[in-house]
């Protein structure tokens, strides 16, 4: 008897620093119906296990950073479709990636797929969540050019197209780029509003780190992506967003922010990809010319 159900491999990454919260995400994949599943649990800097059967460990000794990570799971997983989760992520709905898989089948020129995220314990979704310039209503779907990374699906055959997630950044933007790259395929990224992803409502600030790379990887976010002429335009005008923001909350971060800037400049950011001008008026029509 033939098995003609879609197969989707899952890639979890995990520091090892939530084990509740890990265990409640893999047993919420492994309840997924109508789709066969590959599950890998990466371990960034710890060895995942015990693990759940027919779960698979993938141990980085050191962490590599968020993108590297989930690539490291790529080759650890088969299937058609690939679904990136995060260790602290919720899926409540068993038909999601059947859903999921579904919105691919139906629009072939869609090349990844966010799902809304949403506050567990029923809480006012943050702004930051609904990756648009006007945000709306978090239930709405839409053309997208970035993506929350802490849920994303898309064919193996995209990811497998744009080379993955990009290393270098380690934590913070990737999934600009990420997006930036499908659209550069000639797919789009969909944002699905009816589509659903359970996370705590955490603060980006939390991690050291956030403001140096934040600004190290937006300048590096342009370097590698954009044609040479957009760059300082995008930099520039996310330079502006910041120091308003910075006044705001009476200057906190800027310091570590502007010493990342530099590096952003300084540093090499781990190689070009280059977005072409038919993509620029591509997303242009879609909604979002990629200066700001």
């Amino acid at each position: 008897m033939f098995n003609n159900k879609p197969t989707v491999g899952v890639v979890v990454l995990t520091m090892g620093s939530r084990p509740e919260d890990l265990s409640r995400a893999l047993h919420s994949v492994l309840a997924q119906q109508l789709v066969s599943l590959d599950v890998v649990v990466v371990g960034n800097g710890w060895k995942p296990e015990p693990l759940p059967a027919g779960v698979k460990g993938v141990y980085l000794p050191e962490n590599l950073g968020i993108p590297a990570g989930r690539n490291a799971g790529i080759p650890a997983v088969t299937g058609e479709y690939l679904f990136f989760l995060d260790d602290d992520a919720l899926i409540p709905d068993p038909l999601f990636l059947s859903h999921a898989v579904a919105k691919f089948v139906t629009n072939e020129n869609v090349g990844l797929l966010q799902p809304r995220i949403a506050d567990p314990l029923g809480g006012q979704t943050p702004r930051r969540w609904i990756p648009r310039l006007r945000k709306g209503e978090a239930t709405h779907s839409s053309f997208v050019f970035s993506v929350l990374e802490a849920a994303v699906v898309m064919p193996r055959a995209v990811c497998d197209a744009i080379g993955g997630w990009g290393d270098p950044y380690f934590y913070a933007h990737e999934g600009i780029e990420l997006a930036w790259r499908v659209w550069n395929t000639g797919k789009t990224v969909w944002y699905d509003g009816e589509l659903v992803v359970q996370h705590p409502v955490t603060s980006p600030t939390r991690h050291a780190e956030y403001y140096r790379l934040n600004a190290r990887n937006r300048v590096w976010l342009a370097k590698r992506n954009l044609p040479w002429i957009l760059v300082p335009f995008y930099v520039l005008s996310w330079t502006g967003v910041q120091l308003v923001r910075s006044i705001r909350t009476g200057g906190t971060g800027l310091g570590s922010w502007l010493r990342g800037w530099g590096q952003g400049w300084a540093q090499n950011p781990g190689g070009r990809v280059g977005m072409s001008w038919k993509t620029v008026a591509r997303m242009t029509s879609a909604g979002r010319f990629p200066i700001l």
